[in-house]
């Protein structure tokens, strides 16, 4: 008798965090769609350098150089800001997760779950939001294939999601 209560009552958790985790995945998801319309063009430019320096009409002999972005950079830019993905404390995401090179970085991306999806946000941030001040991030990121890689997960991690909300519902557990 006591199993039958202890195996229901786990049942009922599962099914709370199931519940739970197809919230946070619908919690991101039209934030995650508005970018990944980026994916081919990141995918495009992966390795490839995306600013030039401007030097039209003499410009070097009477100002200093500044660099010219892809016109498509810039639209990710904007839209990743007008999104809730972006986070301003990105740098405690890398020090809780001991992420301090590229590689440690790609690994985590890699690696991670709906759980770390405000981890990804913060290796998105990293890249967005230091750009703002210090340019080449943007570059960098579109170069090494982390902006590529962060959106590439999220939508790996909401298709799942989505996919597993759907076969809750077809067997009847949704919304129980």
């Amino acid at each position: 008798m006591r199993w039958k209560n202890f195996k229901e009552q786990g049942d009922e958790d599962m099914e709370k965090d199931e519940n739970y985790m197809q919230e946070l995945a619908e919690r991101y998801r039209p934030d995650v769609e508005r970018l990944i319309k980026y994916i081919p063009w990141l995918e495009a430019k992966a390795g490839v350098n995306i600013s030039r320096i401007y030097s039209g009409e003499g410009i070097s002999e009477h100002s200093i150089s500044f660099p010219v972005y892809d016109s498509t950079l810039m639209s990710l830019v904007q839209d990743a800001r007008r999104t809730k993905l972006l986070d301003r404390n990105y740098p405690y995401v890398y020090a809780r997760n001991r992420i301090r090179t590229v590689a440690e970085e790609q690994r985590y991306i890699e690696q991670a779950t709906l759980q770390q999806m405000d981890g990804l946000c913060g290796v998105l941030s990293k890249y967005i939001l230091g750009g703002m001040t210090k340019g080449t991030v943007w570059t960098e990121g579109v170069s090494n294939g982390s902006i590529l890689k962060v959106l590439v997960k999220m939508k790996e991690i909401l298709e799942f999601w989505q996919k597993k909300g759907r076969t809750a519902a077809e067997t009847g557990r949704a919304g129980k």
